[in-house]
């Protein structure tokens, strides 16, 4: 079988920290990077179209030329699994808010920008080898050693990346670490080697350093199109959405550019009724506004969080993650937890 877009990608489960290492457990530890999920399908041929498909299905190909040309390195018939990645030479490093831009650019704009913020494709798995030979059913360990020997026999070079992975728990610590001080570098993706690959399904174990977490915006203190504040929850086992905290004052532009993403809440919502303490342990109420708690913000907190998983302290908002789902945030009751990807 020959696979075609749109394909749903394997997904990841958050989790606080690298799970245990199992008695006889063959596992592999990937290094996670700050980028937009991207499937890439070279054609069948001659004349065909470079396909790049984003996690949620849409075709971006237009959006990211450089890479479209790039593809001229490898077979035909190929799928590809991997991040796309934003290079801001002005700052000297990977950039999200590069990529963002990168992935809104219209087709007459993307080649501008592709010239001065250039992506790259790290490739972590394989789906379908040159031929159109699908490679779902093998267990990772193998498709692992496939793309490894598409990159050497090919000699792929930049935009095209080899993810860096290793089946040494000491050395993913240190990845962890010490390696996401490096901007672009988030964490770890943690696989069972003898695992085939699952669409849609959450199979791999994502693991973030701890300075940095998701939450699920519930409602907002001020005005929808200018929001003063964020409250963000979590949902329980049972599903139920948990409030866990609140941000600072968001500073107006930050403000102007979430307001553009809120939709009101309708009727139903799990806060109704529900009074939120404007700061730990104070009596004093905040006056909010519910929203559609769909939208996933990526928060900065310290460690003061109680055993039900709230932080104590107000949180600092660093931005939006519009290619994540309220199913990426880690459960309520989880602690500081790992963000999404």
């Amino acid at each position: 079988m020959t696979l075609y877009p749109p394909v749903e990608p394997m997904l990841a489960q958050a989790a606080e920290a690298i799970p245990p290492v199992r008695p006889h457990a063959a596992v592999a530890y990937e290094q996670k990077f700050d980028g937009h999920r991207m499937l890439v399908f070279t054609p069948a041929g001659p004349g065909g179209r470079v396909l790049l498909q984003t996690r949620r299905g849409a075709l971006v190909q237009d959006a990211f030329p450089d890479l479209v040309a790039a593809a001229d390195q490898l077979p035909y018939g190929l799928v590809l699994d991997g991040e796309v990645l934003v290079w801001d030479p002005e700052a000297g490093a990977l950039s999200f808010g590069a990529l963002q831009r990168r992935a809104a650019a219209r087709t007459r704009t993307a080649p501008a920008l592709a010239a001065s913020l250039p992506a790259f494709f790290v490739a972590f798995d394989v789906l379908q080898t040159d031929g159109g030979t699908e490679l779902l059913t093998l267990p990772y360990r193998e498709r692992r050693r496939r793309l490894e020997v598409l990159f050497a026999a090919r000699e792929l070079a930049a935009p095209w990346t080899l993810c860096p992975m290793t089946t040494d728990v000491a050395v993913a610590r240190e990845w962890l670490e010490e390696w996401t001080d490096v901007p672009g570098l988030e964490g770890l993706v943690v696989k069972n080697t003898a695992q085939p690959y699952r669409p849609s399904a959450r199979g791999w174990t994502k693991v973030r350093r701890r300075d940095s977490t998701e939450g699920i915006i519930g409602a907002v203190t001020g005005t929808l199109a200018r929001p003063q504040l964020l409250v963000l929850g979590r949902r329980d086992e049972a599903g139920r959405l948990r409030a866990v905290g609140r941000t600072v004052p968001l500073r107006p532009d930050v403000s102007r550019m979430v307001g553009e993403h809120l939709a009101a809440a309708e009727g139903g919502h799990p806060w109704e009724g529900v009074q939120f303490a404007s700061a730990w342990g104070s009596r004093e109420v905040l006056d909010v506004a519910l929203v559609r708690p769909e939208l996933v913000a990526e928060v900065s907190a310290d460690t003061a969080v109680d055993r039900g998983g709230v932080f104590r302290h107000p949180m600092r908002f660093q931005r939006l993650r519009l290619d994540a789902s309220a199913e990426d945030v880690p459960g309520f009751g989880t602690g500081r937890g790992a963000a999404a990807g």
